[in-house]
């Protein structure tokens, strides 16, 4: 196998035996093996669109299938074997309905042989793909940076789309970029401005997906969320899906279950509606998604995973894992979806009550969660004030991905000595380096502001934009250092929607992407100043003297 599409990629170079994420050969092969068939699918589902024809179940169903290519998302080879067939028949029933009106190249007509190793076929694919790409390194470095940013643009554009959210520009743009894999002609600046549309498209999916919890759930708000359980029956959440999470607290409103979040699911205690109409939301248990196998292994209740980041599972508690759209494990409970697009969730409740539960209530602890953009820009005045008033000197946006790496405390060390005139933002899985820390008040307003998801960089984005109106300057020349996190590929598109804004001076960790080569990272530090984390100290003296 080879895969080097996230950071823990062995020896930081790429995966050979088998992946570090815990994805065996033979899932990677496969999913190769779909990748491929959903970059033959492009051209057809893009004369479709030209001649009139309705693409969207299929629109849908790529970026599902995107997605689950992404790191610690899926791991079932049965699942795989599914989403390619299923994509295979897609295609063929396009190109039916086009009649023969369009050519289709050779990728167009490929058929996998279900009846041989579909293995050793993916491997065969993958081999191809590197040798079909040239001999220039750089673009074919590009091409990775693209093919990734758009498993974070799919990833996306598919939670939008379950809130009802959609742009079809997103959805040709998808289909664009995996025909424009298999073309030998586009120059190394083609692939950049590519690489850069994936950012602009992806900020775009990230509005439809903000547009879709805000008009749903409401305007996030400031919020305490008690990290200690209560005693009672249980149901752990954990992902990104905020829909799935909405739909598991309508069916158990009147089980007297109590629900907790898990993961990046932690902000979705901040949306008022969920709350309001849902009290047996109570609290958020454990930490990032590289704990989970101790935390899953503790927590006394069923557990429900609804997107990334899944842990190849441990027997001790495989048993109460259900998971759920995208998400697959060997051996666990999926959940098919209805037509409304959530499961029924009766087995998930029936496990949760015959398992015990907590029997009595933690020490109390909390954090606070819901400073996204509306929360942050209603107290602008008194940010601009304090700014002015110099007794806050510099933001610090501190966020992205958690990982497994002992380097990783690097982010912890550098919040920690964050000097007290500075405001920390933080969002994504990242922050749980650091989520519990009191870091104290400047003028009323926390110094540790957690804004969300990944996903909501778009409100950071949206914060940072506001302030540099106020302060009739360019975003970069705002006192804001961005020092974020990577691990996989929603980490990409966002990287490089910040790049596509023109947004410099980014520090990147804990190591920079094995897929980027050195002449691309080279251009992108000349270009926007991109440059790798060193020591918090450093680091931090570096920001501070801008």
């Amino acid at each position: 196998m080879f895969c080097e599409q996230c950071e823990q990629t062995a020896s930081g170079q790429g995966c050979h035996q088998y992946g570090a994420c815990g994805k065996s050969p033979q899932v990677n092969a496969i999913q190769d093996l779909l990748i491929y068939s959903l970059r033959g699918l492009a051209p057809i589902a893009l004369a479709a669109k030209e001649l009139g024809i309705d693409t969207h179940a299929i629109d849908a169903f790529t970026c599902e299938a995107i997605f689950a290519t992404m790191t610690n998302v899926n791991f079932s080879e049965k699942r795989f074997v599914e989403y390619l067939k299923w994509a295979i028949d897609r295609r063929e029933s396009l190109k039916a309905q086009i009649n023969n009106r369009f050519f289709c190249p050779a990728i167009s007509n490929w058929q996998p042989d279900f009846d041989s190793s579909l293995g050793e076929q993916g491997e065969e694919i993958s081999l191809q793909f590197l040798s079909r790409s040239g001999t220039n390194v750089d673009i074919f470095s590009l091409k990775l940076t693209v093919l990734y940013g758009v498993k974070g643009l799919a990833s996306y554009t598919f939670h939008a789309y379950e809130l009802g959210r959609e742009d079809e520009r997103i959805y040709r743009f998808i289909y664009e970029a995996l025909a424009a894999l298999d073309d030998s002609t586009l120059s190394l600046q083609e692939w950049v401005n590519l690489a850069l549309q994936v950012g602009e498209l992806n900020l775009r999916a990230m509005e439809l997906l903000d547009a879709g919890h805000t008009s749903t759930y409401g305007h996030p708000v400031p919020t305490s969320v008690p990290l200690n359980p209560r005693k009672g029956k249980a149901i752990l959440v954990s992902g990104h899906d905020i829909k799935q999470l909405s739909a598991i607290l309508k069916q158990t409103a009147d089980t007297e279950i109590t629900v907790y979040t898990h993961g990046e699911l932690l902000p979705a205690h901040g949306y008022p509606k969920l709350k309001q109409q849902y009290p047996h939301l109570y609290g958020h248990y454990g930490t990032a998604w590289q704990n989970q196998t101790k935390d899953f292994a503790k927590f006394p209740g069923a557990i429900v995973i609804t997107t990334n980041c899944l842990m190849p599972t441990h027997e001790d508690y495989a048993n109460k894992l259900f998971s759920v759209g995208p998400v697959g494990y060997p051996g666990i409970s999926y959940l098919n979806a209805n037509a409304d697009g959530t499961p029924d969730f009766t087995a998930v409740i029936q496990r949760a009550l015959a398992l015990p539960g907590f029997t009595e209530d933690a020490p109390p602890k909390e954090v606070k969660v819901g400073f996204a953009r509306n929360a942050v820009l209603g107290v602008a005045d008194r940010v601009i004030d304090a700014v002015k008033q110099g007794q806050i000197r510099h933001f610090f946006l501190v966020g992205g991905c958690d990982g497994a790496k002992p380097d990783r405390n690097y982010y912890t060390e550098l919040v920690e000595k964050v000097p007290d005139d500075c405001v920390v933002l933080t969002l994504a899985c990242g922050k749980f380096r650091f989520f519990d820390r009191d870091l104290g008040e400047i003028g009323g307003l926390p110094r540790l502001m957690d804004i969300g998801q990944c996903n909501d960089a778009y409100s950071a984005i949206q914060i940072a934009l506001a302030l540099a109106n106020a302060f009739e300057v360019d975003v970069n020349a705002l006192p804001l250092s961005m020092i974020l996190s990577w691990y996989e590929q929603k980490a990409v598109a966002v990287l490089l929607t910040l790049l596509h804004l023109g947004i410099k001076n980014i520090r990147l960790g804990p190591t920079l992407p094995a897929f980027i080569s050195p002449n691309v990272f080279k251009l992108l530090s000349e270009k926007y100043n991109l440059q790798p984390i060193t020591s918090p100290d450093a680091d931090l003296e570096g920001c501070l003297s801008r």
